[in-house]
């Protein structure tokens, strides 16, 4: 299908009259308790309800003439059980091989009761809940089962069409579907094979937008199977209830007390627009998709559509920095570059602190200004473009100041150019015999080059400890990250990323080129910012608009498992973001290769194809997920892309369903 579809006004179906209809029934329970339920079935009820795959959901009504009762489980169909005749059965099976008789066919020389005796078999069942009518008649549901009678007190029917429909679409202990908040994510679909499904009419599966907004979503699944698309149905949901809102965070009141603790307004519709930011690391929703063609979310929003790229493209606004203005993530930038090399003069530069202390008159800031100095000196040398007019201004001494430039004294507090502070500098580190320095080690007790700009000056003169030769490669380190600077920018990307996401933009940061340390230092970077604002926010009794954050192979950018690190940035956007009203959906191949705090602060889940035991383990751990253990593991062709086992937040039971093709085309 091509756009998701709204739900309009359903009929609400009584499942306790339309459910318990003769050609439904399946068989009936032979064991119950609070977890699980044995059916008796037979193969005759099985073909008449188009067969039980696993996974199927039931229906076991209460009966019992004596008492009047609205009531039923939900059952979900796992594996055959074991009947207390099955030894006997077996047995006489194995006789009627030995002795080379036809037991099946029109031929078969068994008699009708030894045929009828073998056709039955044992269902093992999961209870989901409980289905019941309250005192206002009307149905309702509960994920647990309050009372269970004798077994022999129900009786089992398989739902289809509008009674599946209203069961797989409930919302939070009540059958609503009907709302305009709903939208079409996908159908109904068992198993792989599909020989009886495709003469059953489609039960659509509808979502609920709210439940991804502000929450956490995850997508496991191998290359292929369909994550990718199920994630661009999520963004199209977002999308189309965004539009809905009325207001944005850029023109909301900043007197909000009250109003900030309700994020929706009485018909579901949120308050403000939604952003979205997607971290785009094979380039397949920023750019148009030659193996998917028309599926590129950019085509689609395209007049809410902003794109970043590392690199120069058409169309992208690029993600660049302005090294001697942002100094910070500048330097940054630098030390993911540097962060694999084993050089300890390198070890040393990518340690130098600068931070900018708050005391403007203090000894700390005088050293500060030192450092910036000498590290913009090496930009300069490793051939960074620098700004117009730019200068440096830090504090020398009267004593060295004149010594520099022969006939000119140079005084740096006053601001000097780049040229004339390498001179300085490098003057300073070539002359460390100097008297001046040599009276203030013997009257202070230390060198008047510190650590830190002892590290710097050895970057810019390329000298081990600052004498000899120039042999290191120092600056010349730096080269590589000259693409990723620029003088044009007035404000820095992640300031206009923000405005856009509270205008509610999307976003879309392409991270399919670029040096990989360099993209995850970008990614971080600007995760940060957007949290930090909405904490700003926050703090400050301002509004937060939902932001909605997308990772594609968030292998590539999370923490890994055994990481026991919470300050990182995704940990705390997976465990603090709800508050902020901050939204959080990754896919990747491995649940094995995510934190497990974000995994266990994950609400959303939507799982396809996983291809070992080790997979299945971590799966486990998670809702019901067991009981799709064996289907998941099992992969038959090209026919089950976006075949996803879905447990979404207000869902209190797991859907298999199969999720429609997105398009960027209308419908």
């Amino acid at each position: 299908m091509g756009l998701m579809q709204e739900v309009q006004n359903l009929a609400i179906v009584d499942i306790f009259k339309e459910a318990k209809k003769p050609d439904l029934f399946v068989g009936r329970p032979f064991y119950l308790d609070f977890d699980k339920a044995y059916l008796l079935i037979t193969d005759a009820w099985k073909e008449r309800v188009g067969g039980i795959p696993q996974g199927t959901f039931i229906l076991a009504f209460y009966e019992n003439e004596n008492d009047d009762v609205d009531e039923c489980l939900l059952l979900r169909a796992i594996k055959p059980a074991k009947l207390p005749t099955d030894n006997d059965v077996i047995a006489s099976m194995v006789e009627y091989y030995k002795d080379n008789l036809k037991t099946s066919g029109k031929k078969s020389q068994l008699d009708d009761f030894t045929k009828y005796t073998f056709s039955f078999s044992g269902l093992e069942c999961r209870i989901l809940g409980t289905f019941f009518r309250d005192g206002n008649k009307k149905i309702q549901f509960g994920a647990d089962v309050e009372n269970y009678y004798s077994a022999h007190n129900y009786v089992a029917y398989k739902p289809v069409g509008d009674i599946l429909e209203q069961i797989v679409n409930f919302r939070d202990g009540n059958i609503t579907i009907g709302s305009t908040i709903d939208y079409r994510i996908g159908k109904i679909r068992y198993s792989s094979s599909r020989r009886f499904q495709e003469t059953h009419t489609d039960v659509p599966v509808y979502v609920s937008p709210s439940d991804f907004l502000g929450k956490r979503t995850a997508l496991f699944g191998m290359t292929r199977t369909g994550k990718s698309n199920t994630v661009k149905k999520i963004i199209e949901a977002t999308t189309e209830i965004s539009n809905k809102a009325t207001q944005t965070c850029t023109n909301a009141s900043t007197t909000f007390a009250i109003d900030n603790v309700k994020q929706f307004n009485d018909d579901g519709i949120p308050k403000y627009k939604a952003g979205q930011i997607i971290f785009d690391m094979n380039g397949e929703y920023a750019n148009a998709n030659l193996q998917d063609e028309g599926t590129a979310i950019f085509e689609k929003y395209s007049e809410i559509t902003t794109r970043y790229s590392v690199l120069d493209k058409p169309g992208f606004k690029v993600l660049k920095v302005n090294f001697f203005k942002d100094i910070a993530v500048g330097f940054e930038l630098i030390c993911s570059l540097l962060a694999d090399e084993t050089g300890d003069y390198i070890k040393s530069f990518i340690s130098v602190d600068f931070e900018e202390p708050e005391d403007k008159y203090g000894s700390a800031y005088t050293r500060w200004a030192r450092k910036v100095a000498v590290y913009q000196c090496c930009l300069k040398a490793a051939g960074f473009t620098v700004p117009r007019n730019h200068k440096v201004k830090f504090s020398g001494h009267r004593d060295i100041n004149g010594k520099i430039m022969s006939g000119k004294t140079l005084d740096p507090s006053g601001g000097i150019n780049l040229d004339d502070a390498v001179a300085f500098w490098t003057w300073v580190a070539d002359n460390q015999d100097d008297s001046f320095f040599v009276n203030y080690r013997a009257k202070n007790g230390h060198d008047w080059v510190d650590e830190d700009l002892k590290a710097l000056l050895v970057f810019l003169t390329r000298k081990r400890n600052l004498s000899g030769t120039a042999s290191l490669s120092g600056f010349r380190k730096l080269v590589s990250l000259k693409d990723y600077h620029t003088v044009q920018s007035d404000t820095s990307f992640e300031t206009d990323i923000v405005e856009c996401l509270r205008r509610g933009d999307i976003v879309i940061i392409d991270l399919s080129q670029g040096d990989p340390n360099i993209q995850k230092t970008f990614a971080e970077k600007i995760c940060l910012s957007v949290f930090r604002n909405s904490m700003d926010n926050f703090v400050n009794n301002r509004p937060n608009n939902f932001i909605q954050f997308y990772f594609e192979e968030a292998h590539n950018l999370f923490p890994q498992k055994d990481d026991k690190d919470l300050s990182r940035i995704y940990n705390r956007i997976a465990k603090e973001g709800a508050k902020l009203n901050i939204g959080l959906i990754y896919a990747t191949q491995e649940v094995s290769s995510i934190s497990s705090n974000i995994l266990k602060n994950t609400q959303n889940w939507f799982i396809a194809h996983l291809n070992n035991d080790d997979e299945l383990k971590e799966i486990k751990k998670f809702y019901d997920f067991e009981d799709f253990c064996d289907s998941l593991i099992r992969y038959s062709s090209g026919s089950d892309k976006g075949f996803i086992r879905m447990k979404t937040y207000s869902n209190a039971f797991i859907i298999p369903v199969q999720v429609d093709r997105f398009t960027a085309q209308g419908d």
